[in-house]
């Protein structure tokens, strides 16, 4: 069970000092004269770990601790072998070494051989004066890399020949000169070292007035209330407790991936100036063999585990020993890069005798190597690291400047909450500068990424990198630590990195990150780079560096990069406050620590627990969470596991993201048979037991962490194997563009790409991208192009009809640079180009081939000796036109970028095929200018006036994905709590249980990706209390957060496929009408505050599909029939299937209800018309309205007084695309019963449709075309 457990405060208690053997003879040698400082070995005297009681076994109580005195590990090392003693210790026995027997239970990490010397890494030491007491903290850290940490507190007791007594606190000197070392190390699994610094300390005051041989059991008992003490779960809940004089605080870790931070984060900054800190960091993230000195040992770990959360997401791999005791500086010899920490005095010894160390003195903040002064390492890009120095500038360090204008505290507690409260304040203003330090260093890597095969192109992103950066990112591209990030960027983890790189970026690299283009500077870059100074430039050019998407990897948008520190210093992502924290005070210790006693501290706890989940319990869900769960922990340990998994169960409706999976399964695998029958008698726990049940008997899978590097291929390639390594090297994502390539690579010969092809391609590829960097326009050139254009061709110096120049090419138009004196002549745009062909102009004795581009509004035509490059430009323009009139016509932008990568790739075949059949390769890859010639391009005058936009969510995938369910949400939606107005958002569900969301103001994707379950997304609801609903064919109703955008709820009451989620219009404000339903006819009415079921009832169908509310009543749609439901869930009447299409075996796919015109309209998934109800009169016929060209219905809306209705096409219509059908979306009079619009704009069937607050309508297309429409609503 313990290892199911999570552990409590306390792993075990352990004092540590001289043996009394040894103290003996020290007492009766000193006759012989006081020794100044004597050294003795340190040895473990008492192991107390829990448990400290036990059911009782006979009417009188009995405390049975672990905690009884050990004479077993008093042994000298020389006497027992290592290997002897890490057995003992590890088999959980030790025995009595003066003739008596008993079990003690060790914990399993804890060293016992090298504990003493931690506890007095400079010796225990007989001095002939008291001393202070003194405190250090340590971290143990096993092989799997699980840290343990402990509080050491040495203090002085003086060495008698009899019992020992304190007067007033001191020893009384007639008794002894001569005073001993004794160490007391709590050891805990969480970092709490102010905590256990603080329980310490109250157990010092019973230490200095209590008797020796009292010492033992005040120490068990003060070992066994820190055993009772539970370790808050991740959130915003801190845990209290009171060990009398103080009032002690657990504050719980931010999530589950972090560490718990309960130290002074600023004492980095109190030591180190901003530059060896920096200097310091950079020495971590290169993996060096680092070394901290101080003449305080308590400094070193302090120091340490600060410098490691400054590097957080980041996590050090290596050993890692902040405290090296004076025996233990051969650890320094180890070859592999390391952290270690020892006392000052050994500084000059240790830079003698190691090489390669980088020594950093913390009394003095200096940075030093072993070999010399200074340290000749790469440091930290000087963008980064000048927006962390103005960023340490503005920290308030100093808790007394805080206080100036404060009154004095009279009590301790209160100037200790005040002090409390500060402190975390300040930690997270500094979590917050050195997180942005990490982002802006590592903040271009996702542009170099390849998800799909898990690649990390190493060699492009350092030619992106500045030269005097390169050394720097060389060096920490090889560390494991940058290793272990690239995992973890690679499985798109949500954390704060993730985070602040999202909420720092721009909006035009927002805008940009929509589009996939090849990566080239902008004329607003251009001219940025140009207005800035050189150093200005640096620092701006730097910061911003290659997001992932931009159109270049070596500049930042102008917008952001002028005026850097007013833009960054005032970013609301990075002036974030702390979120509230709720702290929790747990009931006082019993006076004994009896088993009874302990029962009645749980039982009161739990009941404290139960007050605490009441009084949130419809206010704040995360908060309830974090009860439930402590309370699920407590029940645990009180054997009460019904009670326990009840608990745990209620996670799924307030956070899933602290399920405790390991310990519920442990529970449900430890039931009794009479617990088991009780748990089948509640729907909750059964439920939660079958789930448990099938969770096990998955097959585990382990989850895919490698990465790769890219490397170019040593074989030769056939087209699948072609495929990943395009995608790996990131030139194109999209399968069948790549495919096309490969077409055209192996033109006329067998069908597979030759290794040193692929080279010469990549490397054309990649020499052009470098080239266009190096494009130096003119600033009256500058001036004439938009600011987002960029050049992706320039031709050599040609003779044209308007002189002599280059002709250059962006995604917008045609220009030429003139020679001679550098001008701008604008050729054409290219959605203003009427013709393009080649023609032949005569010179001398030969005809030279020419282009001649003929353009709207202009009679002259452009004319071009482009030479043996006539062929190419032709094909270019061509493709570049087709793509410019698909991309107005459908207003879908992406058929430009995709224009655009085609002709890029042409240049590239070209470029490397070289041979007489290059042009003829290159042509396979023209794709819409052979689609124009194919296929009629015209789009309907109708559907080109309603259609806005389009947009594609599967952007980032290599295939496109259907679209299965939208739902807009209102602005108002997510700005309760917020500053200022939010933005409506587009929610987007994709296969595989992949939710993307789209800011509605931009349509730029705000979330490439929330993973909700991983099967079918069937519908979606959106609720004014921050919750998107999303019913799943797993049986499951996820809950997304809208401020956090993660899913951590999940309503598991249906037992099938949840098909519908409605909530009545007039009732939508509190959401009392919120009804859900599951494909076996399950109907579930929930209550909102606590999401627990209010009602349920059952409708006999075959398949329930969906349901709405309209007046009070439901209708739902079940394959043979439409069903009004009264209040109570009984039918009140049913519309049947026509009899023609029942014998087609066809069903209902979709319904809207008019209740003002007493008209039902429904439409069905296999037959091409609408059928119209009337609900006032029954008698009336049904009226079947046809829709042309239409195979099927398979969704509609009511917008205004309109239908809108998606349909999956029939071949007749539309004609075909590349071998796809085209789908329509029609919009129905309801008055006049007929078609108003016919419009065509998804080339496969349409799977939803949705509202934009009655101005726009969404319509979404399945996998063939993936692509959301939308259309404005008149």
């Amino acid at each position: 069970m313990a290892d199911h457990l999570p552990p409590a405060l306390l792993e075990a208690c352990v004092v540590v000092g001289a043996s009394s053997e040894k103290l003996r003879e020290v007492y009766q040698s000193t006759h012989n004269g006081t020794p100044e400082h004597l050294l003795l070995e340190p040895e473990v005297l008492h192991v107390l770990a829990p448990p400290f009681v036990s059911r009782p076994q006979a009417e009188s109580e009995i405390v049975r601790s672990h905690g009884k005195r050990r004479r077993s590990f008093l042994r000298k090392k020389r006497e027992q072998p290592p290997l002897a003693a890490a057995t003992s210790i590890q088999g959980g026995g030790a025995s009595e070494g003066r003739g008596a027997s008993e079990d003690v239970s060790v914990p399993k990490d804890i060293d016992l051989m090298a504990l003493p010397q931690l506890c007095f890494p400079g010796g225990l030491q007989v001095t002939n004066e008291q001393r202070d007491e003194e405190f250090h903290f340590l971290v143990f850290t096993d092989v799997f890399g699980n840290k343990t940490h402990g509080v050491v507190m040495q203090c002085y007791r003086p060495i008698l020949e009899g019992t020992s007594l304190y007067q007033n606190g001191a020893a009384s000197s007639k008794f002894s000169k001569l005073f001993s070392a004794y160490s007391f190390c709590v050891i805990s699994k969480y970092p709490y070292f102010t905590a256990l610094k603080d329980c310490l300390s109250c157990l010092l005051i019973q230490l200095r007035t209590c008797r020796l041989s009292d010492m033992e059991e005040r120490v068990k008992e003060f070992a066994a209330k820190l055993a009772l003490v539970p370790i808050p779960p991740p959130g915003q809940l801190h845990l209290m407790f009171t060990l009398r004089p103080l009032t002690i605080v657990l504050p719980s870790r931010e999530d589950k991936d972090h560490p718990a931070v309960d130290l002074d984060l600023h004492l980095p900054f109190l030591c180190f100036r901003p530059q060896p800190l920096l200097q310091v960091l950079s020495c971590l993230l290169q993996e060096q063999r680092v070394v901290l000195f101080s003449a305080d040992w308590a400094r070193l770990t302090l120091v340490a585990e600060s410098l490691l959360l400054f590097l957080q997401p980041l996590s050090w791999q290596h050993p890692y020993v902040p405290v090296l005791a004076r025996g233990m500086l051969d650890f320094l010899m180890a070859p592999t890069a390391f952290l270690m920490g020892c006392h000052l005095s050994h500084f000059e010894e240790v830079a003698a005798e190691t090489d390669d160390l980088i020594l950093i003195n913390i009394d003095n903040g200096s940075v030093c190597t072993s070999c010399s002064e200074t340290v000749d390492l790469p440091e930290i890009p000087p963008p980064a690291a000048d927006c962390f120095t103005q960023r340490c500038q503005s920290l308030q360090v100093h808790f007394d400047l805080d206080q100036c204008h404060h009154a004095s505290y009279t009590d301790i507690n209160e100037q200790r909450a005040q002090r409390r409260a500060w402190q975390q304040n300040l930690n997270h203003n500094i979590q917050r500068i050195t997180l942005e330090l990490i982002v802006n260093i590592f903040r271009d890597v996702n542009s170099h990424l390849n998800y799909e095969h898990r690649v990390f192109n190493s060699e492009e992103f350092l030619k992106t990198r500045e030269p005097a950066e390169q050394f720097f990112y060389k060096k920490v591209l090889e560390t494991h630590i940058f290793h272990f990030f690239l995992k973890d960027r690679l499985n798109r983890k949500m954390d704060n990195f993730t985070r602040m790189e999202l909420g720092t970026r721009s909006e035009m690299q927002k805008m940009k990150a929509m589009v996939e283009v090849p990566r080239r500077p902008t004329m607003q870059e251009i001219q940025a780079r140009r207005n800035s100074s050189v150093t200005e430039n640096r620092l701006n050019k730097r910061l911003g560096m290659s997001l992932p998407n931009l159109g270049d990897d070596q500049t930042i948008s102008f917008q952001r990069n002028t005026l850097l520190s007013r833009v960054i210093m005032s970013d609301p992502a990075l002036r974030m406050p702390p979120k509230p924290v709720k702290v929790f005070k747990l009931p006082d210790f019993p006076a004994s620590l009896s088993f009874h006693s302990v029962q009645s501290y749980h039982s009161e706890l739990i009941q404290q627990l139960g007050k605490a989940i009441f009084s949130v319990q419809n206010e704040n869900s995360t908060l309830l969470a974090r009860f439930y769960y402590l309370r699920g922990f407590i029940n645990t340990l009180c054997s009460r596991r019904l009670d326990a998994l009840s608990d745990f169960q209620n996670l799924y409706k307030t956070d899933t993201a602290i399920f405790p999976a390991q310990l519920v399964k442990w529970l449900v695998d430890s039931l009794h048979r009479d617990e088991r029958h009780q748990a089948d008698r509640r729907p909750e726990l059964k439920r939660l037991i079958l789930k448990v049940k099938i969770e096990n008997e998955k097959p585990s899978v382990e989850p895919d962490d490698h990465v790769k590097k890219f490397a170019l291929p040593q074989k030769c390639l056939h087209q699948e194997e072609f495929v990943r390594c395009i995608q790996e090297c990131g030139i194109v994502k999209d399968i069948a563009t790549i495919h096309r390539l490969f077409n055209a690579l192996t033109d006329g010969q067998q069908k597979q790409v030759d290794p040193e092809l692929f080279r010469v391609f990549y490397t054309f590829w990649k020499e052009t991208e470098v080239e266009a960097q190096d494009v130096n326009l003119p600033s009256e050139v500058i001036d004439h192009l938009d600011n987002s254009e960029c050049v992706y061709k320039l031709s050599s110096c040609v003779k044209t009809s308007h002189g002599v120049g280059k002709i250059a090419m962006t995604q917008k138009r045609l220009f030429m640079l003139t020679e001679g004196r550098p001008g701008f002549l604008d050729i054409t745009k290219f959605r203003d180009i009427q013709g393009v062909k080649i023609a032949s102009a005569p010179f001398l004795l030969v005809r030279i081939p020419s282009l001649r581009i003929q353009t709207s509004g202009r009679t002259e035509v452009f004319e071009a000796n482009l030479k043996t490059e006539t062929e190419l430009w032709n094909l270019m323009i061509k493709e570049m036109w087709a793509g410019r009139k698909m991309a107005d016509q459908h207003k879908d932008p992406q058929y430009m970028t995709q224009a655009l990568t085609n002709v890029l790739l042409m240049d590239a075949v070209m470029g490397c095929l070289q041979t007489q059949r290059s042009i003829t390769a290159a042509s396979k890859l023209a794709y819409f200018d052979k689609i124009k010639h194919e296929v009629p391009m015209m789009v309907p005058k109708t559907t080109s006036e309603t259609l806005k936009h389009k947009i594609n969510p599967s952007l980032d995938l290599a295939e496109p994905q259907t679209v299965h369910v939208l739902l807009y949400t209102p602005g108002q939606l997510t700005c309760n709590d917020s500053e200022g107005e939010m933005n409506p958002k587009l929610w987007v569900a994709l296969s595989g249980g992949r939710v993307v969301v789209f800011d509605a103001a931009s349509w730029s994707m705000l979330q490439d990706s929330i993973q909700v379950g991983e099967s079918q997304l069937n519908c979606m609801l959106g609720l004014v209390q921050e919750q998107v609903w999303i019913g799943s064919q797993d049986s499951v109703i996820y809950i997304i957060d809208t401020h956090s955008m993660s899913c951590n709820k999940q309503l598991t009451e249906h037992r099938h496929e949840v098909t519908g989620l409605t909530v009545d219009a007039r009732d939508q404000h509190n959401g009392q009408q919120t009804y859900s339903c599951s494909c076996d006819g399950t109907i579930l009415q929930w209550d909102l505050s606590s999401l627990k079921v209010k009602r349920q009832f059952h409708l006999s169908c075959d398949h329930l599909s969906s349901i709405q509310i309209h007046d009070g009543a439901l209708w739902c749609c079940c394959g043979d029939s439409i069903v009004e439901l009264k209040k109570s869930g009984t039918p009140q009447r049913r519309m049947a299937l026509p009899d023609d299409l029942q014998s087609m075996l066809s069903s209902f796919s979709s319904f809207i209800v008019i209740p003002e015109r007493g008209q039902l309209w429904t439409g069905c998934a296999d037959s091409g018309e609408l059928c119209l109800w009337h609900t006032n009169n029954h008698r009336r016929p049904v009226k079947r309205i046809s829709l042309t060209g239409s195979s099927g219905v398979t969704c509609m809306i009511r917008v205004k007084d309109q239908i809108w209705v998606g349909c999956r096409g029939a071949s007749s219509v539309g004609g075909q695309c590349d071998g796809q059908l085209r789908s329509q979306v029609l919009v129905v009079d309801p008055e006049s019963h007929t078609v108003a619009k016919e419009l065509q704009a998804h080339s496969d069937s349409i799977q939803t449709l949705c509202s934009a607050e009655d101005r726009y309508v969404l319509s979404g297309s399945a996998r063939r075309d993936g692509k959301i429409a939308i259309w404005k609503v008149e």
